[in-house]
């Protein structure tokens, strides 16, 4: 069996969408030849903890644990946050207006920790690997990223192994990614982060992206071959039995809802459904699994909803597929950000798998809209969405199926090819 060396942040037990692609990719893996060689860190930032995903670690798996130094103590302290308080990622705030010591955070992040709070476990990474794959040798290297500080341990690798073949594999982009505008960069800081994605795109001898949009932001930066694998579902997590669908009218949105993916122009018609439909106001629910920010609370109030709402927080994934499988509507947002077109959320494919309706708003050329076929997207820029439309969802029985093409096994398989070289 071949070796492939996987250099990820994100794994067990942290849960998460960060931790799906890489766990169920080393989960299918070794049914095309390929034994994973995991390298993570010992002590990580813990942001979704999911306790039951390493059952999901296959045996074949060789797993490398090492110390990580990051700096969310010093965070904490500085913005008067709780030890053991959870540090959202993508700038979710479930509070209320940021205070100047969060503002300074934000500086730190962008201006000194480039590309990310990682930056401190590349050198130690670099060395401890050029020695351990000298004694160990591997066919291929992967890094996946965000944090971008995994790519540039690979590119440690590759400036010192130069024979070793290395596939950077992008879940989101680096300096198109949504907050990227919110780091408060400096010119300087600006060019660094540039210099060294450009430095990875062009280095890498293949760069894997999970969308149609950013693949031709790869090519656009240097990229010497590029290729798309999406995210997927797993149908071994699908409930089986299946849950019952909820009796009431629920619309549940599922992972963060961030204060980009905040739907305004959608919560008056659910409020106008209310005020003219008995029956939709004795019924309806709107259910968040996941955290949600103040920003979208707010504008949920305005629209006066706030009495409808039902928040879980944050479950497992075991119970987030449950959730999904009850909805009788299932809500999806793209990013209102610059990059939208280029949003592929890897939900988007479990929503599939479970077989419900599902309400999504996003751009319609994006990659979203060539994965969902049968299902409502609407466009963000439509200022009053049809309540007639939206109401007929409540009442279908089910939402199509899913391709077999977006398994996680498939996109082993895909995966398998060009760790191979073909």
């Amino acid at each position: 069996m071949r070796r492939v060396l996987i250099i990820t942040y994100y794994w067990p037990p942290n849960g998460g969408a960060g931790v799906q692609r890489w766990l169920k990719m080393a989960k299918y893996l070794p049914q095309h030849g390929w034994q994973p060689v995991v390298y993570t860190p010992e002590n990580p930032e813990i942001i979704t903890p999911d306790e039951a995903l390493a059952k999901e670690v296959p045996n074949e798996a060789e797993i490398i644990k090492r110390p990580i130094t990051e700096p969310y103590a010093f965070y904490k302290r500085l913005t008067g946050r709780k030890a053991d308080e959870k540090v959202h990622l993508g700038f979710l705030n479930e509070g209320k207006k940021k205070s100047w010591r969060e503002d300074l955070a934000v500086w730190l992040r962008g201006n000194v920790f480039i590309p990310d709070a990682r930056v401190w476990w590349v050198d130690p990474s670099v060395k401890f690997l050029t020695t351990y794959l000298q004694a160990h040798p591997v066919d291929a290297i992967v890094s996946t990223g965000p944090p971008h500080s995994m790519h540039l341990i690979a590119l440690g690798l590759k400036k010192r192994l130069p024979a070793l073949r290395w596939i950077a594999d992008w879940r989101d982009p680096w300096t198109n990614i949504d907050f990227y505008d919110q780091l408060k960069l400096t010119a300087w800081a600006d060019r660094k982060h540039h210099r060294q994605e450009r430095e990875v795109v062009g280095r890498a001898d293949v760069n894997v992206a999970v969308g149609w949009t950013m693949a031709e932001e790869l090519k656009a930066l240097g990229s010497r071959r590029t290729e798309v694998i999406t995210n997927g579902y797993d149908p071994d997590d699908v409930p089986e039995p299946p849950e019952p669908v909820d009796e009431k009218y629920s619309l549940v949105h599922v992972g963060n809802l961030t204060a980009t993916r905040d739907i305004p122009q959608l919560w008056p018609v659910l409020a106008e459904l209310c005020r003219t439909s008995t029956e939709f106001a004795r019924r309806f629910e709107l259910r968040f699994v996941g955290p949600v920010d103040h920003v979208a609370l707010a504008s949920i109030d305005r629209a006066g909803l706030s009495d409808r709402v039902t928040r879980l927080g944050s479950v497992d994934h075991a119970r987030a597929m449950r959730e999904m499988q009850r909805a009788r509507v299932l809500l999806l947002s793209v990013n209102d950000t610059a990059n939208a077109k280029g949003v592929l959320t890897s939900k988007v494919f479990e929503y599939l798998a479970v077989g419900r309706p599902i309400l999504a708003f996003g751009p319609q050329d994006g990659d979203v809209a060539r994965v969902l076929e049968g299902h409502v997207l609407v466009d963000r820029r439509e200022v009053h969405p049809d309540p007639l439309m939206i109401a007929k969802l409540f009442e279908r029985t089910g939402g199509g199926g899913v391709n077999a093409d977006f398994s996680r096994s498939a996109g082993a398989g895909r995966m398998a090819t060009i760790l191979a070289g073909a």
